[in-house]
């Protein structure tokens, strides 16, 4: 998913999100009456209709929907929500049977039945929005209900991870009453079943957030209201925080904005580090005369020098990346640094002499201005530093909005172009998966046919992903091989807040959105 920021460990002056002697706790029926906590972000939704987006718009999904799994605090895998308890009943991963809490309703009180749920997935597929989320249902044959609480999931061939696509925010439960089965919904009227009901909404501007009362799931609120304020840059955002209109951000912040929060000895603000899985890469087009070739892309991978752009560029609020699937989930290996080591003009000149290439290249390499940061600019002016400092390399750069950008990569305009990755769910195959095939999210053809033929339909079959391993390594070496994709950073997760505000570390979820609930204003014993 294109969707969903990054941070500073270990600074004295910092302190961690997270309870700390001194203060309580508040449950799930002890409100606080000290107003709703204001969260700033910029990431605003596109649409408030889940079968309309496969973006930054998750982040309020999951407040104020249900989905029948997601991720109680400190789960790595999927767990129940709406559902009581879902599992696959057959060997293959073929047949998967969800059954319903009981008593479930939408916040304006209509009852959550099965049917409830098959209408809400079956028109993601229906409506098949463009830039929406009927892509994640590729293994979905169809949908069964049994009575009021009973829902089977018949897919077409084994998927072990047709959990966690249950458990994004893209499959989000919606009344069919309110929410039509061939249309996206218009209006800003939402009626869910999560632990918040949505009081307002001003696009762009703010969403208003209070309890539902009429939720039944695993989330423990810590707090009554949240009010969300969508913010158009990190700058806005962080003056905002410190002059107290808003008490957390949880997307968004630039790494100019993490470096001074960190280097700003300010007792009434603190900053959490968390792990993050989003990641940065290049796309190299294999219709074009050098970026198709495989000695022009290996030695491209032979001169990008990762640690300076972390360094110079993200001032070390971002990671090198050497494979596709970041740090932290299951089967990450390093193929990249593996196979190529410290950047080395002279490897890369063999390279190129090798294939028959003696004089210097000339690639225009394209990014976006207004999807990933405003460090992206930089960064791709330290890429063409590099190239072009080889002696090897003649770079143009060229940029586009988002829009204008999408319809570019998708006609195959660029010889190679920056992309951003946000995971709809965390496992290795989302990083692997989307990205190839005839038909991927990058709109540039890769068939890798030992990937989609053979590893991801072996390791799809896995039910425990531990054993997933050896199939997901076997992949990743095969996109070093090719050098199709070239990974540059994996980014981490930023949260900035008042002194007041506990429960950051607990509200940042596996898959990056925050879950609100967590949040709450600490309280003297």
């Amino acid at each position: 998913m294109s969707h969903r920021n990054r941070f500073l460990r270990g600074a004295a002056a910092i302190a961690s999100l997270s309870l700390v002697a001194g203060c309580g706790l508040l449950s799930d029926g002890d409100p606080d009456d000290r107003g709703p906590i204001v969260v700033g972000t910029t990431s605003a939704p596109s649409t408030l209709d889940p079968a309309g987006a496969w973006d930054g718009s998750w982040e309020l999904y999951r407040n104020i929907f249900q989905t029948l799994l997601a991720y109680p605090n400190g789960a790595t895998t999927p767990q129940p929500d709406a559902a009581r308890a879902c599992s696959f009943t057959d060997s293959t991963s073929r047949t998967y049977r969800c059954q319903l809490r009981a008593g479930l309703k939408f916040a304006d009180g209509d009852p959550l039945t099965a049917a409830a749920v098959k209408h809400s997935i079956d028109r993601i597929r229906t409506i098949d929005a463009p830039g929406g989320p009927a892509g994640l249902l590729g293994s979905l044959d169809r949908v069964e209900t049994s009575g009021d609480r009973d829902v089977v999931f018949r897919l077409n061939k084994p998927d072990a991870t047709f959990p966690f696509v249950l458990a994004t925010p893209a499959m989000s439960l919606v009344d069919p009453d309110d929410y039509p089965a061939d249309s996206l919904r218009e209006g800003t009227d939402v009626h869910g079943s999560g632990p918040y009901e949505l009081r307002s909404y001003e696009e762009g501007e703010r969403a208003d957030l209070v309890r539902n009362d009429n939720y039944r799931g695993f989330a423990k609120r810590q707090n009554d209201a949240v009010t969300i304020r969508y913010f158009k840059n990190s700058a806005g955002m962080v003056e905002a925080l410190r002059d107290k209109r808003i008490d957390v951000t949880y997307r968004g912040l630039a790494a100019d904005d993490i470096v001074a929060l960190q280097e700003h000895d300010d007792e009434e603000l603190q900053l959490v580090d968390g792990a993050g899985t989003d990641i940065s890469y290049l796309v190299f087009n294999p219709a074009d005369p050098w970026a198709g070739r495989i000695a022009v892309r290996k030695a491209v991978a032979q001169l990008v020098d990762r640690g300076a752009i972390a360094h110079k560029v993200y001032k070390d609020t971002v990671d090198p990346l050497y494979s596709m699937v970041p740090k932290g989930l299951t089967g990450h290996a390093t193929g990249f640094f593996d196979d190529y080591g410290e950047p080395s003009a002279a490897k890369a000149r063999k390279i190129l002499t090798d294939a028959g290439i003696t004089r210097r290249v000339p690639l225009t390499l394209w990014y976006t201005t207004d999807r990933y940061g405003s460090e992206t600019g930089l960064m791709f002016q330290e890429l063409k530093r590099q190239l072009d400092g080889s002696g090897l390399f003649t770079i143009t750069l060229k940029s586009r909005p988002w829009k204008s950008y999408v319809a570019g990569f998708q006609k195959h305009e660029y010889p190679v172009f920056g992309r951003g990755w946000f995971p709809d769910f965390p496992d290795a195959d989302n990083f692997i998966a989307p990205f190839v095939g005839e038909h991927n999210a990058l709109g540039t053809p890769y068939p890798a046919k030992e990937i989609t033929g053979r590893l991801l339909p072996h390791a799809r079959a896995e039910s425990d992903r531990a054993q997933t391993v050896k199939d997901m390594e076997a992949a990743q070496q095969i996109m070093v091989d090719d050098a199709r994709l070239l990974p540059l950073w994996q980014g981490r997760q930023f949260v900035a807040a008042s002194v007041d505000i506990s429960g950051g570390e607990q509200a940042l979820d596996p898959s990056t959105v925050m879950t609100m609930w967590a949040l709450h204003r600490k309280t003297s014993w």
